[in-house]
């Protein structure tokens, strides 16, 4: 079987074993008529020898998506749920117990977030060299220690202390999660496993309310407050699920140990062939982190995550308060953030799956960001409970399913593992920063209505509808350029001619194909972005 691959540079062939090579052109035409490449031989693909004709793609792909979606939505639920058991806790008198003021709260939640977004790009190349599974599980697990410790705090000093602690902690999961993901699918089916595992989020949002306002009924065991129970409980189920996340999470597709020989060829094959050339191992180059430092891909993809990165955390910090301060009582307002975080579970998912049938995340960014501006106008403006709840429907359906289709929109179009590891880290961490900021917007004196808030919100989402629009533009324009042939490297080319001298310098002089798109990644002249 014989199928032409990226555009006309060469040939995929299977024989009769089936094993796969490449059989390359004497000559190969850029799409103005030129001649970039004089390429000869054939380039073996990733395992020629070993014969996949008896894998089922189908049950392979849902083999994998059991055994790492699932564990992985666990995690997150637990680091999201870990994280914002603070804002819950405030509602059952943890500021009158250790003496603090309003400020000081502020402080100690700004105080997460500088080691958390700081220490993310270090963490993802740190993981794509190391076991997933010794990292993240060694994460979880220090993380699930400091939890614990909120429960036995005292004062104030304590309380920032921890924080920061757990920043450093929880530091580097969500982006290595994401990162880990994008190494095993395909970019056409990234959004829907994205969106799978992130609703954790949504069902944390949820379920963090119930767990609240039932583990608030343990106030005076042990002799202590119903807050100290909910960090000690929670810490302690994040400490037990670690220990068993170093037999459950799975290596990287090259050496998970639940896949046979020929079904983990076939999963680097596969990836290869939607133009991740870096799939089945790359060797550490630190000019990999620099192709990212210097994209402009990486800076607009933090100016997106900043669009909704600076309003998820303010949103899930503050629900509870802001229901609250509109004449609930705490347990009730705890109450009421569930179906929120359940409606936008729903959107999550649905987003995930249109996303990957269409491929139009960038048209789907804009519409989400959109509503996010609607919901926060009305927050802003209105002056009756009933309305101000519906607006946070409104709010949540934008800023959560936004989340994952950004991240598997951006992770589709940086292509080099470490490059695409640093560049997500980047993002999430510029993200999380914000959140820095976000955490110190709704301040009890501009209780019930906090314009303030809302209206700095607001502004967050004005950016990443711009970032997301601006990114859309340039792809566009880098794919027309490509298409008329502005970017064709020469491929191992004799031929001295004026024209052929010109595209080396400007686009680089390559050996072979293969050399060309794994030293260039996503820069190679046939990767093509997705909008």
């Amino acid at each position: 079987m014989i199928g032409a691959a990226f555009g006309a540079h060469y040939l995929s062939v299977r024989d009769k074993t089936g094993c796969y090579f490449e059989l390359s052109f004497s000559c190969l035409m850029s799409h103005s008529g030129s001649v970039v490449a004089l390429a000869t031989g054939k380039d073996e693909l990733y395992e020629a020898h070993i014969d996949i004709s008896q894998v089922d793609e189908r049950r392979l792909l849902r083999k994998i998506d059991i055994r790492v979606i699932p564990w992985l939505g666990l995690l997150y639920f637990l680091n999201f749920l870990d994280r914002g058991s603070i804002g819950n806790a405030k509602l059952y008198h943890m500021e009158t117990d250790l003496g603090i003021t309003d400020k000081q709260y502020l402080i100690a939640l700004t105080a997460f977030f500088f080691p958390y977004a700081l220490l993310e790009p270090a963490s993802n190349v740190i993981l794509r060299r190391v076991r997933p599974s010794m990292w993240l599980s060694s994460m979880m697990f220090v993380w699930g220690i400091v939890m614990m410790c909120h429960g036995f705090l005292h004062s104030y000093g304590g309380l920032v202390t921890l924080r920061v602690l757990l920043g450093v902690a929880e530091a580097g999961l969500y982006p290595g999660i994401v990162f880990y993901i994008s190494c095993w699918y395909k970019r056409s089916e990234l959004g829907t496993r994205v969106a799978a595992f992130f609703t954790s989020a949504t069902i944390a949002g949820a379920f963090s309310g119930l767990l609240a306002a039932a583990i608030s009924n343990m106030n005076g065991v042990a002799g202590k407050p119903g807050w100290s129970w909910i960090f000690i409980l929670e810490g302690l189920f994040t400490v037990l699920c670690a220990v068993a996340s170093y037999w459950i999470i799975s290596n990287f597709p090259e050496t998970a140990g639940f896949l046979t020989k020929e079904e983990r060829v076939f999963v680097i094959r596969r990836l290869r062939d939607d133009m991740q050339f870096s799939a089945g191992g790359e060797e550490f180059k630190a000019r990999y982190i620099w192709q990212s430092l210097r994209d402009w891909k990486t800076y607009l993809a933090m100016g997106i995550y900043m669009g909704f990165d600076g309003p998820l955390f303010a949103f899930s910090l503050f629900t509870p308060t802001i229901i609250n301060e509109l004449g609930y009582t705490a347990t009730t307002a705890n109450l009421l953030s569930v179906p929120v975080y359940f409606w936008s579970c729903i959107v999550t998912v649905i987003v995930g799956f249109v996303g990957d049938r269409l491929g139009k995340r960038g048209y789907i960014n804009l519409i989400l960001f959109g509503m996010g501006l609607v919901g926060y106008i009305i927050l802003i403006t209105s002056r009756t409970p009933a309305l101000s709840y519906f607006a946070c429907f409104l709010a949540a359906s934008a800023i959560y399913p936004t989340v994952p289709n950004s991240v598997a929109w951006v992770a589709s179009n940086v292509e080099g593992s470490y490059k695409r590891g640093v560049t997500l880290a980047m993002a999430i961490g510029w993200g999380n920063l914000n959140g820095a900021v976000s955490s110190n917007v709704y301040r009890a004196k501009d209780a019930p209505w906090y314009r303030l808030g809302h209206g700095i919100i607001l502004a967050y989402i004005t950016i990443g509808w711009l970032c997301s629009a601006a990114f859309m533009i340039l792809l566009r324009r880098e794919n027309e350029r490509r298409d008329r042939g502005e970017r064709d490297e020469v491929i191992d080319s004799d031929n001295s001619g004026e024209e052929t001298d010109e595209l080396a310098l400007k686009n680089g002089r390559f050996e072979t194909v293969n050399d060309a798109r794994r030293e260039k990644g996503d820069e190679w002249s046939q990767f093509r972005y997705t909008l």
